[in-house]
C-alpha cells in the first residue's frame, strides 16, 4: 500500500515518525489569493484526514504519480511536477482531470487516491506537502 491514513498523530508516529509526504485538503476559502494559499504560515501539517506516503516509498510515488501531479503551484508561485520537499498546491478545477488520468494510467494504489480526490472536490483543492 502506497497511501496511508492515520486516526491519530500517535498512530502515524508509531508507523513512521515524521518522514512522510502529506496529501492534504486545502481548507482556505475559494477566493484566497494564491500567495496566501502557498504560504508556509498558512499550512497546518499532520491532518487526520490526509493521505500519507512514507519517505521509503517516495521514489515509487514520484515514478508512478509525477505524470498525474504535473501542474502544482509551488511556494514561489512557479508551476511544475511534484516537489517532494516543498509545497505543491493543486486547484480544485484540476481534480476531475487527475481522476481521469488515474483511471487511464492505473498507477499503484490509484483507487485509494481517486476516492480521496473525489472528497477533495468539496475543498479549495489540495496540497502535496513534502518531507
Amino acid at each position: 500500500m502506497l497511501f496511508h491514513t492515520f486516526a491519530t498523530g500517535e498512530e502515524r508516529r508509531k508507523f513512521g515518525g515524521s518522514e512522510f509526504i502529506e496529501i492534504q485538503f486545502c481548507r482556505l476559502p475559494q477566493n484566497t489569493e494564491i500567495k496566501n494559499i502557498v504560504s508556509v504560515s498558512g499550512i497546518s501539517h499532520w491532518q487526520n484526514d490526509s493521505l500519507y506516503v512514507h519517505d521509503d516509498d517516495r521514489n515509487l510515488f514520484m515514478k508512478e504519480y509525477e505524470r498525474i501531479f504535473d501542474c502544482g503551484i509551488y511556494n514561489n508561485s512557479e508551476t511544475g511536477t511534484v516537489d517532494p520537499f516543498g509545497i505543491n498546491y493543486y486547484r480544485p478545477e484540476l481534480i476531475g482531470g487527475m481522476i481521469g488520468k488515474l483511471r487511464e494510467i492505473k498507477p499503484e494504489d490509484w483507487e485509494r487516491l481517486a476516492e480521496w480526490l473525489n472528497n477533495a472536490k468539496k475543498y479549495n483543492g489540495f496540497y502535496i506537502l513534502g518531507i
